[in-house]
C-alpha cells in the first residue's frame, strides 16, 4: 500500500525556488511511477511532471520545462520537485501521485494521492 505525504510548500517571491518532497512509508515505492500534479483555485487539476519507477524516464509539462525538475531517490522512498524561477501562475496546491503503470503513465492512471501542499508565489 502506498501512503504519500508531501512537504516543502510555502510562500515564495516570484523568481524564487522551492523544492517539494513526497515520501512513501510503504515498501513498494520503487515499483511505482510517480508524478506531481497541481490545482489552482477555480481551475482543473493538471499534471506538472512524471517519472518512471526506475527514474530513467521523465516528462515535464510545457509550462514548467526548463524551470521544474522531477527526480526520485528509491532508497529513500522519496520523489522531489525542484521548482526554480517561480511565476505567479505557479500558485496552486501541489499533489504527488503514484501509478503501477510501466513507464510514464497517462494522466488518468494514477491511483494513489497525497494530501497536497500549498505553493503561493507572490509578486
Amino acid at each position: 500500500q502506498v501512503q504519500l505525504v508531501e512537504s516543502g510548500g510555502g510562500l515564495v517571491q516570484a523568481g524564487g525556488s522551492l523544492r517539494l518532497t513526497c515520501s512513501d512509508s510503504g515498501r513498494t515505492f520503487s515499483t511505482y511511477a510517480m508524478a506531481w500534479f497541481r490545482q489552482a483555485a477555480g481551475r482543473d487539476r493538471e499534471i506538472v511532471a512524471a517519472i518512471s519507477a526506475s527514474g530513467r524516464s521523465t516528462k515535464h509539462a510545457d509550462s514548467v520545462k526548463g524551470r521544474f525538475t522531477i527526480s526520485r531517490d528509491n532508497a529513500k522512498n522519496t520523489v522531489y520537485l525542484q521548482m526554480n524561477s517561480l511565476k505567479l501562475e505557479d500558485t496552486a496546491v501541489y499533489y504527488c501521485a503514484a501509478s503501477r503503470t510501466v513507464g510514464i503513465p497517462g494522466d488518468s492512471s494514477y491511483n494513489y494521492w497525497g494530501q497536497g501542499t500549498q505553493v503561493t508565489v507572490s509578486s
